[in-house]
């Protein structure tokens, strides 16, 4: 049972489904999403602008785990946004979970410290390309606090991002300790032609589709 704290500390929800995992190395699997209003970001392609901005729609940390156990208590969440680690009271959820023996993943924009989020948690964390405008605010300094578990994901809208994202995958050797990602923006670049940039480079990244998109559109999750 969470503590009586619980029923107190409150966090700023956009919104909570079931989905299967879209992106990244847990791709396909059934979790619960936990999506957080607020954004530090306006990333010029971001496809949950409804969550970039605070919705006061405050539920406590209670009331999620609740909404976790009536909807299978599934093993892995992932909390998500937005951005989470704008709201403090998102790390005492994620110790929740993982002392219940959950596989915690969160997606983050990167701007933000990395520091203080548990060593356990599966950190998914963006590097802004040109193309979304917010390149200024990547914080290089998180990629410290990243391990073989961990993520790093770049969204190329066009051959511009693709040369500086592999610019800076050699740059800062990503591939030896950690996990690349690339993936098309939705709808603006074909993903044959990442695709085949990829293969013509020999990049040692995980090429990938938002597979959530491929099987409902804007859905998120049913």
């Amino acid at each position: 049972m969470p503590s009586s704290e619980f029923n107190l500390l409150t966090l700023d929800v956009a919104e909570t489904f079931v989905s299967l995992q879209g992106e990244g190395a847990h791709v396909g699997l059934p979790m619960f999403f936990i999506r957080l209003a607020g954004c530090n970001l306006r990333c010029r392609w971001c496809d949950t602008v409804y969550a970039q901005r605070p919705l006061k729609r405050f539920l406590t940390l209670s009331q999620l785990i609740s909404l976790w156990e009536q909807n299978g208590a599934l093993k892995y969440v992932q909390i998500t946004g937005g951005e989470p680690l704008l709201q403090k009271n998102v790390y005492p959820l994620m110790e929740f979970f993982l002392k219940k023996g959950v596989k915690v993943l969160l997606e983050t924009n990167g701007s933000l410290s990395l520091e203080k989020v548990p060593r356990e948690v599966v950190k998914i964390m963006d590097l802004k390309t040109p193309s979304s405008g917010m390149e200024k605010y990547n914080n290089f300094k998180n990629l410290a606090f990243l391990n073989g578990k961990d993520e790093v994901k770049f969204v190329i809208a066009d051959r511009n991002d693709y040369l500086w994202t592999k610019k800076i995958i050699f740059s800062f050797y990503l591939p030896v300790f950690t996990n690349v990602l690339v993936s098309p923006v939705f709808g603006r670049l074909d993903p044959r032609e990442l695709a085949a940039w990829v293969l013509e480079d020999r990049l040692p990244v995980r090429f990938q589709l938002q597979l959530h998109k491929v099987l409902w559109g804007d859905r998120p999750g049913v």
